[in-house]
């Protein structure tokens, strides 16, 4: 038998890491609404699966006192476990120990965990609760920044990488998580690179931590959120369920779930979606029609609501939807559902998750703010996102599809392997409105001053009416071959789902080269 004093040692080391800072400090963590470390991870992975890494750590510094503070595992966990079977790493920071603060043994730790995930070809998850650098380490723990940004980027596309906010990232810290696929954040959480007193000294400017970098502020204003909840337990069983449409890497298959029930309602559209064209409804009615019940899981719900970004099922296969909303400014394209739009589009290209785009599009919005905030480069970034896509795209035109917005939507000839539209679809370089005001501007002016402006305006509105009807319809469009077929509403589900499974085994082989130069 060993002595007794090496399983004590032991056991004793163990206790002071999972202690962290200790019950003052767990308090404090619980006061603000906020959960602990350890409770973060039983919380995210399924139950008795995680395993631990590198509990001992312990920084190395001496100096500014730190001889005191040391214990072990530096203000971070690393381990690995499963979520629903599957396996996923994960780095989560401990604010109760310094402040979560990173230093060099720290930031060694969330690097060892990152090269595991590649290493294994699994998903990479990594909780931020920070007070970010430890200033006591000086250059040491802004160069661990640097090695996890490089490791964040080289892992980009290869394996799924989520960020989660649970707390304050500042300043450097929030990089890590701009470059990763998603971001998650809680209400307690603050993010931004300055904090208020820094924007308070340098520009005057008052603002509030909660206006500058909170989960309202980043998930509405910003863009930079995807997903924000109130609470630490709603993120991480939200993480949970993203992760359930997500393959392990890139060389796989999205999950199949066949517990999910098919929808069949298409017959419902023509209640839903109305043949006048000014008149608004709501995207997410018509994709309840055809998906499967409860699977639809949407991305940055509450950002550029003119454009749906979601992840849906049907007939348990995973596929990524991009839908114009007509209800909110008419669904057009502008700087930010452009931008939302490309992103989410380059990373189900990533991951192997085929693409239906839902095309209702008035056009690209017009106006001095939108050029002079690069509705040009922005809106090439869509562009560029459906041309490179090599998945399986299904596009279906609603109603309008006008101008380069058209194009934008992925068009036939950007690369959409099935193009579908309804009856009531009109595509056009523009609305009939403003073709006639140009085609037959100067004939419609010459009858107004001939014969008055209530004989121009009836010309104007029979000429609209016969470029509508001979210049408008899907028809033309299919004669040339830009449109796969014209379909009735309540062929919707049936059409789109057999599209998808014969474009199960598309194998599009890209053309060798470093890669592309998008429109950042």
């Amino acid at each position: 038998m060993w002595d007794k004093k090496y399983t004590d040692e032991l056991t004793k080391r163990r206790n002071v890491a999972v202690a962290g800072g200790g019950e003052k400090r767990i308090a404090s963590q619980h006061a603000k609404g906020k959960l602990t470390a350890r409770e973060r991870v039983n919380l995210l992975f399924d139950p008795d699966s995680f395993v631990e890494l590198e509990t001992l750590v312990e920084s190395r510094g001496d100096e500014f006192g730190m001889d005191e503070k040391k214990i072990p595992g530096d203000g971070v966990i690393i381990g690995y476990g499963t979520v629903e079977g599957r396996p996923v790493y994960a780095s989560i920071e401990d604010f109760t120990v310094m402040g979560g603060t990173l230093g060099e043994y720290h930031s060694k730790k969330i690097c060892q965990i990152m090269d595991m995930a590649v290493k294994m070809r699994a998903p990479y998850i990594s909780i931020n609760d920070s007070g970010g650098a430890r200033i006591e380490e000086g250059i040491t723990s802004l160069d661990g920044y640097s090695g996890m940004f490089y490791r964040n980027t080289q892992a980009s596309g290869l394996i799924p990488q989520i960020a989660v906010i649970l707390g304050p990232c500042a300043g450097g810290a929030c990089y890590s998580p701009g470059i990763m696929d998603f971001i998650f954040m809680s209400k307690p959480a603050k993010m931004f690179i300055t904090g208020p007193a820094v924007v308070r000294q340098a520009t005057g400017e008052q603002v509030t931590a909660e206006d500058l970098g909170g989960y309202q502020t980043h998930s509405k204003t910003s863009g930079v959120v995807q997903f924000a909840y109130d609470t630490d337990e709603e993120v991480l069983a939200s993480v949970r369920n993203l992760l359930s449409y997500l393959p392990t890497n890139c060389s796989e298959k999205p999950p199949f779930h066949q517990e999910f029930k098919a929808v069949e309602n298409s017959y419902k559209i023509e209640d839903i979606v109305p043949d006048n064209q000014r008149v608004a409804y709501d995207v997410h009615d018509v994709i309840d029609t055809f998906i499967d019940k409860d699977s639809f899981f949407e991305v940055s719900k509450a950002f550029a609501t003119n454009i749906v970004t979601a992840f849906a099922r049907i007939d348990g296969e995973v596929i990524g939807i991009v839908a114009n909303n007509p209800m909110v400014a008419a669904g057009v394209l502008d700087i930010d559902s452009s931008e939302k739009a490309a992103r989410f589009v380059r990373f189900c290209d990533c991951f192997n998750i085929p693409l239906l785009t839902l095309v209702d599009v008035p056009g690209f919005f017009p106006g001095t703010k939108q050029e002079h905030n690069g509705i040009i480069r922005r809106g090439a970034k869509l562009l560029y996102a459906y041309a490179e896509a090599t998945v399986p795209k299904i596009t279906l035109i609603m109603r309008k599809a006008f101008g380069g917005a058209y194009i934008a939507m992925n068009s036939k000839g950007m690369g959409a392997d099935v193009v579908f539209a309804w009856p009531i679809a009109e595509t056009a370089v523009m609305g009939a409105e403003g073709a006639v005001d140009i085609i037959a501007g100067k004939e419609i002016k010459k009858i107004s001053v001939e014969q008055g402006e209530k004989a121009a305006e009836e010309e104007r509105q029979k000429q609209i009416k016969n470029y509508e009807e001979h210049y408008m319809t899907p028809y033309i469009a299919a004669q040339r071959g830009f449109i796969d077929e014209v379909i009735l509403p309540e062929e919707t589900r049936k059409k789109i789902s057999d599209s998808f499974k014969a474009l199960r085994y598309k194998n599009q082989v890209k053309a060798e080269k470093k890669h592309g130069n998008i429109p950042l």
